[in-house]
């Protein structure tokens, strides 16, 4: 019954935004009946494929294929038809083709994974093994961290597995964080205190004193699902995994900012990782709730610290030995997102300047066909969603400024209203895959208009910054301290 209601109310939204369209700009009224037809009928696919286990088996592989490619066709026929229609009607300037084109190239690069995402759903679902429990030995750096800490080490005390160990680094902490780290001494945890010296340098300390065959890393800020390690390592059964990238989902949904945050793990960090790991080549493992096999960890010197995202450079340091890097869907963390706009800024801003450092660090990955799939996929993957999609989003700016001069701003109300339809789509999708809160997927014409703005322009500026070698430093969020309801540890 919940699930028709779900379906009955997006449906409505769906209706509503094109007959919006019909009294805002009635020419188009045959366009009009194509959007609504296909927009629905778009939502039918996804929501025939994320039905429940059992029907999936019932429809079999090519019943199940011929959706899952209808699917991509739609996404990808959709715009041109879009962009013909418009053009037939004497629609389109030089500018209004740059913004579509734009546009459209952002949303083929999303929806490209689509097929692979829905492929990984499939297999992941059908998946019955005997879990595996070998030793493993969780690391929480922390500096600074009083706000958190303490529910972060109940969350990972309270996480169901036979045989783990639990290391707290504090890293030259000025508040109270190694106080309050102390007090679970006496529940086995293992509290080493150290020089403030990096996060990086933090996680090599705390692995000499790792007795596992498995090393988690958790951060500080975040707090784990009780299942959560236990679905961690069951990729570890084959030898060839030397890392399991963990499901980070946001905590404190409490405006747009953090809710598009939200959003954004779940319809454009995780389907990508998901696309990834088809291959065993997934790019970040990171750094929130992941997962090494010790060997390959000390095999490849452990951290760096010549860049700022010490988990990006680290998974791709195991990638380049030639081992596979998965990631578990299952195994669940819930980490802190900024509330505010500077402190968005200032996370990005050291994520986005590490990410460029490191794919530099690497460089050599991007020509050397012994790198396997970390050469002919992941690493083209990063280049291009880090450098030109934010180009072209900036490009989208600029084109719509340019139609409004024209005086043909109007145009960009059908324009905005299309791309949004299939923003839209691929939220529902994900939402669905990840069995999330669908009402996230509201917040996805933000990924069009606003959020993806702020996004572009702070990786831009990262961009910059490493290029012309500013001094480039830490920067972090302020911390909340917020719970997690009983509900999400489960």
């Amino acid at each position: 019954m919940k699930e028709m209601v779900k379906t009955g109310i997006i449906a409505v939204i769906i209706i509503g935004l094109f007959a919006a369209f019909l009294v805002l700009v009635p020419s188009r009224q045959s366009y009009l009946a194509y959007a609504v037809g296909a927009g629905l009928t778009l939502f039918i696919i996804v929501h025939y494929l994320l039905s429940s286990r059992s029907k999936k088996k019932r429809i079999g592989a090519l019943g199940y294929w011929i959706p899952v490619m209808s699917l991509s066709v739609l996404f990808i026929v959709l715009p041109l038809v879009f962009a013909a229609a418009l053009y037939l009607w004497g629609a389109l300037s030089f500018f209004a083709w740059v913004l579509i084109v734009s546009l459209t190239i952002i949303l083929y690069f999303n929806f490209v994974t689509v097929p692979l995402v829905i492929y990984h759903k499939f297999t992941e679902d059908r998946q019955a093994v005997t879990p595996c429990y070998p030793s493993v030995s969780v690391l929480i750096p922390a500096f600074n961290e009083e706000k958190v800490l303490g529910r972060t080490i109940e969350s990972v005390l309270e996480a169901a597995y036979p045989d783990k160990e639990i290391i707290v680094v504090d890293d030259g902490s000025t508040d109270h964080t190694y106080q309050i780290a102390q007090r679970y001494n006496n529940r086995g945890v293992k509290v080493i205190r150290r020089p403030n010296g990096g996060k990086a340098s933090a996680l090599n300390h705390g692995a000499l004193f790792a007795r596992g065959e498995i090393i988690v890393i958790v951060d500080a800020d975040s707090q784990v699902c009780k299942g959560t390690l236990v679905e961690l390592v069951q990729p570890f059964r084959d030898p060839e995994v030397a890392a399991v990238a963990g499901n980070i989902k946001v905590l404190n949904r409490k405006n747009w900012l953090t809710r598009c945050q939200a959003l954004e793990y779940i319809a454009s960090i995780n389907i990508f990782r998901r696309a990834l790991d088809v291959f065993g080549s997934v790019t970040v493992v990171p750094g929130a709730l992941g997962a090494y096999r010790r060997d390959s960890l000390v095999s490849g010197g452990l951290y760096d610290r010549d860049t700022l995202v010490e988990d990006f450079d680290v998974t791709i340091k195991a990638l380049k030995s030639g081992k596979v890097v998965q990631a578990s869907n299952s195994a669940v963390s819930y980490t802190e997102a900024p509330q505010k706009i500077g402190d968005l800024f200032r996370q990005r801003l050291r994520w986005y300047r590490g990410n460029f450092q490191t794919l530099w660090k690497h460089h050599d990955a991007a020509l050397n066909s012994r790198f396997g799939f970390l050469q002919k996929l992941s690493f083209p993957f990063m280049v291009i969603s880090m450098t030109f999609l934010p180009l072209a989003g900036l490009v989208n700016i600029a084109a719509s400024a340019a139609v409004i001069a024209e005086g043909r701003g109007l145009l960009l109300l059908p324009t905005f209203l299309f791309f949004c339809l299939l923003q839209f789509m691929l939220s529902l999708l994900a939402v669905q895959l990840d069995n999330e809160d669908w009402k996230l997927a509201l917040y996805s014409p933000l990924f069009i208009l606003g959020y993806k703005q702020i996004c572009d322009f702070i990786m831009m500026k990262s961009l910059v910054d490493v290029l012309f070698r500013r001094r480039l430093k830490w920067t972090s969020a302020h911390r909340i301290g917020a719970e997690m309801p009983r509900k999400m540890l489960n």
